[in-house]
């Protein structure tokens, strides 16, 4: 076919399109060329905050556009989730979503949205968990914090980033394994959590390296098969007697129903930012581990994990 020709029949095409079906397809073809709000669903300072600052610029520079922050904490994530799911599905409204709030919440509470809510655009990072110890704490290693536990009802005060949380879910794991008990603080999100940490208010808790690291406290143990390169002194919670792992797994996410030409320029500039050495160099300051998946792969790995998820959670008692 000729290329006058080809001109010709797109010409055609374009004249038979209504006039406001011409103008998404133009506007999808430009996409973005406005700022794009970036929802973090915890308040500022914790895991997913972070993680999403270091991508930041890098996602700005890819997309040659502004890309900007919004933090909307609360009810373990469900609160911001549940904003990007609601959302215009025109790729201007994305989250940075971590594995909990749409894995484990839907099988704990009644939700507005559900895992065919979103349109899942690319995996960011992959953290294995560790349990810290709070400043203060009359315990210095797990051996120490098990005997605390036991020394009194509710003597051990934990907390985490809120109720069934992946943090919490893996702290009431270890110590139903271990046959101790402890009192639970949930607060609004790993940031909150860790000042109660610095100010003493809790005695422990489970979360990303990224946050003890920041806040200089001590990691007693890494929910991980194997220990990680960054923390060679820190044993795996397997090593001390009960093989239990888990990691918080985050990454981009938009409404259903966002056009494939907006979901494959985000995912497009999402892979460029995590393979570049700004943001591996911000995850390793922050021990933290990056990760790519393309969306249909990130997709696939949530929903194994949600499966995962109800079952253990009804073992706990803590699903619906």
């Amino acid at each position: 076919m000729s290329v006058l020709r080809r001109h010709a029949l797109a010409l055609a095409t374009l004249l038979a399109m209504p006039l406001a079906t011409i103008g998404a397809a133009l506007a999808q073809e430009n996409y973005p060329t406005r700022p794009i709000q970036l929802v973090v669903p915890y308040p500022p300072g914790g895991n997913t905050d972070l993680m999403a600052r270091a991508l930041q610029p890098e996602l700005s520079r890819a997309l040659g556009q502004t890309v900007v922050i919004v933090n909307r904490g609360g009810a373990a994530g469900t609160i911001g989730d549940a904003a990007v799911a609601r959302a215009a599905a025109d790729g201007y409204t994305i989250g940075m979503s971590p594995n909990n709030p749409l894995t484990a919440q839907p099988h704990l509470q009644q939700l507005s949205y559900a895992l065919d809510s979103f349109r899942f655009l690319c995996l960011v990072y992959d953290n294995p968990q560790v349990l810290v110890a709070g400043r203060g704490a009359p315990f210095q290693d797990f051996a120490g914090m098990i005997a605390h536990a036991k020394s009194g009802r509710e003597a051990l005060v934990y907390g985490s980033p809120g109720q069934g949380s992946t943090q919490h879910i893996l702290m009431a794991a270890l110590l139903k394994a271990a046959g101790v008990d402890g009192l639970h603080v949930p607060f609004t999100g790993a940031g909150p959590m860790a000042t109660a940490a610095l100010g003493g208010q809790i005695q422990a808790f489970v979360e990303s390296p990224s946050i003890p690291t920041n806040n200089n406290l001590p990691m007693l143990a890494v929910f991980g098969r194997d220990r990680m390169a960054a923390l060679p002194q820190v044993p795996t919670v397997a090593e001390l007697g009960h093989p239990i792992e888990g990691s918080s797994a985050g990454g981009l996410v938009g409404p259903a129903g966002m056009p494939d030409a907006a979901a494959a320029t985000l995912e497009r500039a999402c892979a460029t930012a995590v393979a570049s050495d700004s943001f591996r160099l911000a995850a390793e300051r922050l021990n933290a581990v990056p990760r790519y998946l393309p969306g249909a792969a990130f997709q696939a790995r949530f929903a194994a994990e949600s499966t995962m998820n109800r079952t253990v959670l009804r073992e706990l008692g803590l699903a619906q």
